[in-house]
């Protein structure tokens, strides 16, 4: 025996069921179609929300109209209108008494004496009031004020006098200091007093703050304006 004999029997088997298949399968597809034709041919139920009817009932009037009635007089109304009505009570008011107020007695007019008017005086005449006297200052007097402006500068020219005549000790070797000094004048510009207020810590600057108010006598006399017979300054002397 051949080998194409022998493996014969197992191709035809084969066949048998791919046979089989393809059939199983085109049922199926039939079967499908024909479910899918009859839903496309089923006629479409429209979905309609249905209706809903509302009935309103009447609305009774709140308040209803009142009719009339002929209502026919009975007994018991012909015996109410028959019942005599009581007599009205008489309250028992208490009588006011008139109080008449007693007359004032007559008084009798006396006659006052006019006045006589009183004569009217004349208005004096007045003086005249005196005429301001008016005298010439004397000679020696000061004409004028003297202001802040003129005082500040006649100190000025005092303390310009005063440094042009400052010098410095030749024995202080190069040392500082201040001393303070107050001065008197008179009107003339000379110098009265002097005396140290503050001193220096130093003789040589001290006794040459004194000795440059000597060499600076007298000073530029006071103004005419400039009251007074003498006047005082306190000035800072320094040094170094």
């Amino acid at each position: 025996m051949s080998a194409l004999a022998l493996h014969l029997p197992e191709r035809q088997g084969v066949g048998r069921w791919l046979l089989a298949a393809a059939l199983i399968i085109a049922v199926h597809v039939a079967i499908l179609a024909s479910a899918v034709l009859w839903y496309a041919r089923k006629p479409a139920v429209p979905d309609i929300i249905p209706a809903i009817a509302v009935t309103l009932a009447p609305v009774e009037s709140s308040s209803p109209e009142i009719q009339d009635q002929d209502l026919a007089v009975g007994p018991t109304m012909q015996q109410a209108e028959a019942a005599p009505q009581p007599p009205p009570k008489i309250e028992d008011k208490p009588v006011e008494q008139e109080v008449t107020s007693p007359t004032p007695p007559h008084r009798a007019d006396v006659a006052l004496p006019d006045k006589e008017p009183k004569p009217v005086e004349a208005p004096k005449p007045e003086a005249p009031p005196p005429a301001p006297e008016t005298r010439a200052p004397p000679k020696d007097a000061h004409v004028g004020a003297f202001t802040a402006a003129g005082s500040n500068a006649y100190n000025a020219l005092i303390l310009g006098h005063f440094v042009r005549f400052k010098r410095y000790p030749a024995a202080a070797h190069g040392a500082k200091g201040k001393v303070i000094v107050r001065f008197v004048l008179d009107r003339s510009g000379k110098l009265v007093s002097s005396e140290i207020v503050q001193s220096s810590g130093n003789d040589l600057f001290d006794r040459e703050a004194i000795e440059t108010l000597r060499r600076a006598s007298p000073f530029p006399a006071f103004p005419s304006v400039k009251p007074g017979g003498q006047d005082s300054w306190t000035i800072p002397v320094t040094f170094g």
